[in-house]
């Protein structure tokens, strides 16, 4: 209680309390008003693969800000995912991420409602071993480091995505 440490929890009983770690203070994106943590992605993750009978190695994700997806002024998220088992569909799997975090979150779900803020998310698919791959490329190793989950900025999809082009060269 004296000083930040950065961690979220949620109760989940009050007598005696008894509580649970849902991620960390800098793991959400709220570029829309959405207020996505990172306990609301890995539950809709967790929905997606159970609903396409897919398995998640890694992601990230990451807005898409308004006036960037062709033809719309609304925004958007882009998820960046490594499989270990790839759906079947990959739409299918979209439309489950999608309606996980609509289930998980209520401002998320406004902001899809109609499509009035944030258009439907897209998933871009990278090889497997990808996000370890960029780590050891720019020598971050370690048990301590993570791959980014959320980030209300674009900097490290953008940087995946060029290693990924990188890669195909």
């Amino acid at each position: 209680w004296s000083y930040l440490i950065g961690n979220t929890i949620c109760f989940t009983q009050a007598k005696p309390y008894k509580f649970r770690f849902t991620g960390r203070t800098k793991l959400f994106v709220n570029a829309f008003g959405e207020e996505v943590i990172i306990d609301n992605a890995e539950r809709a993750i967790e929905a997606a693969c159970k609903a396409t009978d897919a398995e998640i190695e890694e992601f990230t994700m990451a807005p898409v800000f308004m006036g960037d997806v062709e033809g719309h002024n609304q925004g958007s998220h882009q998820w960046v995912v490594s499989f270990r088992k790839a759906p079947e569909d990959i739409e299918a799997f979209t439309d489950a991420l999608d309606a996980g975090l609509i289930a998980e979150n209520s401002d998320y779900a406004v902001k899809r409602n109609n499509n009035s803020t944030l258009l439907r998310p897209t998933v871009s698919v990278v090889p497997q071993g990808t996000f370890e791959a960029l780590l050891r490329k720019d020598g971050r190793v370690g048990g301590q480091i993570k791959i980014p989950r959320l980030s209300n900025e674009r900097a490290y999809v953008e940087r995946l995505k060029a290693f990924v082009a990188e890669q195909k060269n």
